[in-house]
């Protein structure tokens, strides 16, 4: 008794511990808050037609990819707080020019013309050169004072590579190859008429140099140039894994051959709508916790009291895991979030259900919890599992963020309630349950107004 006792209490002390969190970490002014979604916090949503008429079919997933990571990158410049780019294909195969879409939601973003006219610009890729003795004198320094940041993401960096006049459109190809002797993955180039001869000027006079590779403006590869290149065909290796080196393919090859986007829907949510609706889901949650509360403890008595506890816990590591995760909640979420309060409780009805029956065979009080929380876990497990599976499924398979924010909640909700309704519940009850069945005892864990079944053990 006193084992679970002390158990129980701690667990109080973690929970009050992780809700001072939760509540210090959402005040005002803090940079911690809970991410909010377009809808809460208001935003723009963008809706763009790509045109991928001119492409081979089997190169459009790879060039809806590219133009997506192209787009990322533009948002994050303007310092977007949890920005959502995705691509969408719609329509039929027949009609594949207006098949495919590009979806972009600013959080906290009601004035989108700059925002438009970044994204709706072509992908800018440009070759610029940096020399060896430049490059080699930053690393020396960068290493002596400790600099841990990606020198990719260093302006200074970044400003010793010069201008060459040979861009994206130079290439005609990119792909990848392995080398035949290491089995490395290594990117192949490809370059027009044109950008042959620029590129094997620059390789002549700047052999030992680097040649930085960047896309808008943002350094992705500076290879060195080991010999001339005469004929325009040209290898990079050195440090790739296959990933990477099939996302340096297709920045080439889609920063060269850009799909060109049109904006069809644009939609701004004002910061006041996003208010209200965060104002109506934290009332509706208030009020169904209340309302499960007090059905709880009115109709279980002590087993309901416990409940209750449970939940808030429950509510508090919810909340916490929302912040850890971190979860970007939107509407569907906090719906997805109050679906659960109510199903966190179903596992305790049952256990007290089964509790209830013990009782009426004439169980002691002691017993009866035992073998009302070994009876229901059967039950228990095996609906949470099958609203797990049907959670994957959505967020899997679910084309919008609607759909996968009220997945990812609903999943982490369920997992859990199962903790809070089997291990949390179920330390509580024993931590307080008397041994010896009375009257008493038997009347606090039994449920509704019939009169308790009289002991006969």
């Amino acid at each position: 008794m006193l084992k679970h006792r002390a158990k129980a209490f701690y667990i109080i002390v973690i929970a009050a511990a992780i809700a001072y969190f939760v509540w210090t970490s959402n005040a005002r002014g803090t940079p911690d808050r809970f991410r909010l979604g377009l809808d809460l916090s208001g935003g723009s949503h963008l809706v763009y037609q790509a045109d991928v008429s001119k492409l081979a079919p089997e190169d459009i997933a790879d060039s809806m990819t590219a133009l997506r990571d192209s787009v990322e990158r533009r948002v994050n410049l303007f310092g977007v707080s949890e920005p959502l780019v995705q691509t969408e294909q719609g329509g039929t195969l027949a009609s594949k020019e207006s098949a495919y879409k590009l979806i972009v939601e600013l959080p906290g973003v009601t004035d989108t013309k700059q925002a438009v006219n970044a994204i709706g610009a072509t992908p800018s890729l440009e070759f610029l050169l940096a020399s060896s003795t430049q490059i080699d004198a930053f690393r020396t320094s960068a290493a002596a004072t400790a600099t841990t940041s990606p020198l990719e993401s260093n302006p200074d960096f970044m400003a010793l590579f010069k201008q060459t006049g040979l861009t994206g459109s130079a290439i005609t190809r990119a792909s990848l190859q392995f080398d035949p002797n290491t089995n490395q993955p290594q990117v192949a180039l490809t370059f027009g008429p044109e950008g042959q001869k620029l590129f094997s000027d620059i390789t002549r006079n700047h052999t030992h140099d680097y040649l930085g590779i960047f896309l808008d403006g943002v350094l992705i590869e500076y290879p060195t140039i080991n010999q001339e290149i005469p004929n325009g065909q040209a290898v990079i290796s050195g440090g790739f894994t296959t990933e990477s080196a099939s996302a340096l393919v297709r920045n080439l090859n889609y920063g060269a051959l850009p799909i060109p986007v049109t904006l069809i829907s644009e939609q701004t949510i004002g910061p006041t709508l996003g208010q209200e609706a965060v104002r109506g889901g934290i009332k509706a949650g208030v009020v169904a916790f209340i309302i499960i509360a007090l059905f709880l403890i009115i109709w279980y008595r002590l087993p309901g009291l416990v409940a209750t506890l449970a939940l808030a816990i429950y509510t508090v590591l919810m909340l916490a895991l929302f912040k850890i995760i971190p979860v970007t909640l939107t509407a569907a979420g906090i719906a997805g979030f109050i679906i659960t309060i109510g199903m966190a409780v179903d596992a305790n009805i049952l256990i007290f259900e089964r509790m209830k029956e013990e009782l009426a065979r004439g169980r002691g009080a002691w017993d009866a919890m035992h073998e009302g929380f070994a009876r229901a876990w059967p039950s228990i497990r095996d609906s949470n599992v099958s609203s797990i599976i049907t959670g994957i499924i959505l967020y899997k398979f679910g084309s919008t963020s609607v759909v996968t924010g009220f997945a990812l909640v609903f999943v982490v909700g369920v997992l859990v309630s199962m903790f809070t309704a089997i291990t949390v519940s179920r330390l509580f009850l024993y931590a307080i349950s008397p041994r010896n069945s009375t009257r008493l005892s038997r009347f606090l864990i039994n449920n509704g107004f019939r009169k308790a079944p009289a002991d006969n053990n």
